[in-house]
């Protein structure tokens, strides 16, 4: 099994949607862009938001196998994915890449 390192990378906020649809929140997310984790044998990172880890679990779980190559060439680099979590507001968008050092 490998290593794979996550990282937040972009935040995006939708505040149109959120007036429209969202009941006010003072707070709805700990993640903080660069932010890393080290997931081992496929296993969620401690301090991993629940609901981002599961939007990306599966990914995760193919890269610590050895997978990847995902939807035929999506990546430039095969063995990494692109993942957003499930937030319609405020997604954060997570690059996920096997660490090369692992066997």
């Amino acid at each position: 099994m490998r290593r794979v390192k996550i990282t937040a990378v972009r935040q995006t906020v939708y505040r149109d949607l959120m007036t429209q649809y969202e009941n006010p929140i003072e707070h709805a997310c700990d993640v903080q862009v660069g932010q890393t984790w080290i997931s081992t044998d496929g296993q969620c990172p401690e301090g991993m938001c629940p609901s981002a880890w599961e939007s990306m679990r599966q990914f995760v779980e193919a890269l610590a196998r050895g997978q990847g190559n995902f939807y035929d060439g999506w990546m430039r680099d095969p063995m990494s994915a692109m993942i957003s979590c499930n937030d319609g507001f405020r997604p954060m968008s997570f690059y996920l890449e096997a660490l090369t050092d692992d066997v």
